[in-house]
């Protein structure tokens, strides 16, 4: 039986997870008015967005090793600092996508298909893995680690091929990106 409490935090978990997907959608539509111009910072989002993927891929891995030596206070640091460094990510990553019109992928051949598998495979686990990491913190930052290991099971490997194809995405795409600096 799932206690009310818990029932609240699903709901809660579902809620944000829809909305950022839908948000995600909703600016690739491109149907929010953007600016007339695009302001500079706007052009470093990508590199930005790639280093933090790439951070938060090594602090999967510390987190992993830091479990398994049983330092769950180490682990807990290193998770919190993946978390806030993804929420900026994403912060940054909506931004981007706001601001900037998209930017084709012009590669052909294999590199093409290796790219769309990359892509496609890296968009659908982001959106999944949203609600997983949003319920193994809140299990794990209550200290229910049976219930964190059951989710931690699925959530650990999807998080971190997302944070690992992200900066693929991004070393694939770049040579393309059109910046004016």
């Amino acid at each position: 039986m799932i206690k009310k409490s818990e029932r609240t935090i699903f709901r809660i978990v579902f809620s944000v997870s829809v909305l950022v997907f839908l948000l995600v959608l909703l600016l690739n539509k491109r149907i929010f008015p953007v600016p007339d111009t695009i302001p500079t910072f706007a052009y470093f989002l990508p590199k930005l967005n790639a280093i933090i993927n790439g951070t938060c891929f090594v602090l999967l891995i510390l987190s992993l090793f830091y479990i398994k030596q049983k330092r769950y206070d180490i682990h807990k640091k290193i998770n919190i600092t993946a978390f806030f460094l993804s929420s900026i990510f994403l912060m940054s990553y909506v931004t981007y996508h706001y601001l900037v019109p998209e930017t084709s992928f012009k590669g052909e051949g294999i590199v093409r298909s290796i790219y769309y598998f990359i892509l496609v495979t890296h968009i659908v686990l982001a959106a999944l893995v949203l609600p997983l990491i949003l319920l193994s913190f809140y299990y794990g930052l209550n200290d229910n680690r049976p219930k964190h290991r059951k989710i931690v099971r699925w959530a650990f490997p999807i998080w971190l091929y997302v944070t690992f194809t992200g900066v693929l995405v991004y070393l694939l795409l770049s040579p393309y990106y059109n910046f004016p600096i």
